[in-house]
């Protein structure tokens, strides 16, 4: 017991000695192994899972009114709805072909014949301006829907963006002709056409002689063309008056 006291003693005497000079050195790497070992601690694993760490949850989109809503799920696909033996297969095999389980490509060939079928002239019309206008509107709205849940999607931007081009262009052409059936058909496919804005460029020096001298050409080139067409006038003109006297002279001779 004797000894083991002044072993303790001894110990304690060695521990409670003045700092020297490499002191400080010994205190500064035990404090930055002890923040060490306290940032392992913390960032184990087993402390995480202690403290509950998860994924953030994903908000889910909102569900977007669809051009395509209209469409009863009952429906038969394009391919299968004209076909006799329909009526006496299992309820299985039509809920199969029906909308039900259909894609949304089948989908929009439906929608795009529906509108199709509210404008169109004759029952044998595909090829008409109110045809193609409907075409073009069932393709828009499809791209807008697609761009409302990936709107960073551009070539599908550009597809929409052409399209609606195309349409102005149409119904441009026929509000310019037949103003009646541009108004079947803006109401008809539910279109608000809003006339375009009067065409206004800022004019500038270098767009003034490019234009000035575009039109120099221009009158050049007609000047050029000018004798040609005169002698093409005179030969339609000698044409037509020989067809005239032959005409007077076949109706004047007796039969």
């Amino acid at each position: 017991m004797l000894l083991l006291g002044l072993r303790a003693a001894l110990g304690w005497a060695r521990s409670c000695r003045l700092p020297g000079p490499g002191w400080s050195r010994a205190v500064s790497g035990a404090l930055r192994l002890q923040e060490t070992r306290d940032r392992r601690s913390v960032y184990s694993p087993l402390v995480q899972t202690a403290r509950g760490y998860v994924r953030p949850v994903k908000k889910r989109k909102q569900a977007l009114p669809s051009h395509l809503d209209d469409l009863p799920p009952t429906m038969l696909k394009k391919d299968y709805a004209n076909v006799p033996i329909i009526d006496k297969v299992d309820d299985v095999v039509k809920r199969l072909l029906s909308l039900e389980m259909a894609s949304q490509r089948e989908k929009v060939k439906i929608k795009t014949q529906q509108l199709i079928e509210k404008v169109r002239r004759t029952p044998s019309d595909n090829g008409s301006f109110e045809v193609q206008t409907a075409i073009l509107t069932a393709k828009i709205q499809t791209h807008r829907e697609h761009l409302q849940m990936h709107p960073k999607d551009k070539s599908n931007r550009r597809r929409m963006l052409m399209a609606i081009d195309r349409r102005k262009k149409l119904l441009k052409y026929l509000r310019r002709t037949r103003y009646e059936t541009f108004e079947h058909t803006c109401k008809q496919l539910g279109i608000q056409y809003t006339l375009p804005p009067l065409y206004c460029r800022r004019m500038t020096r270098r767009w003034a002689a490019k234009k000035a001298f575009c039109l120099k050409v221009f009158n050049e080139v007609q000047k050029l063309k000018s004798p040609e067409r005169l002698k093409q006038r005179r030969e339609w003109q000698a044409k037509a008056r020989a067809r005239k006297e032959q005409t007077l002279q076949s109706e004047g001779t007796p039969v």
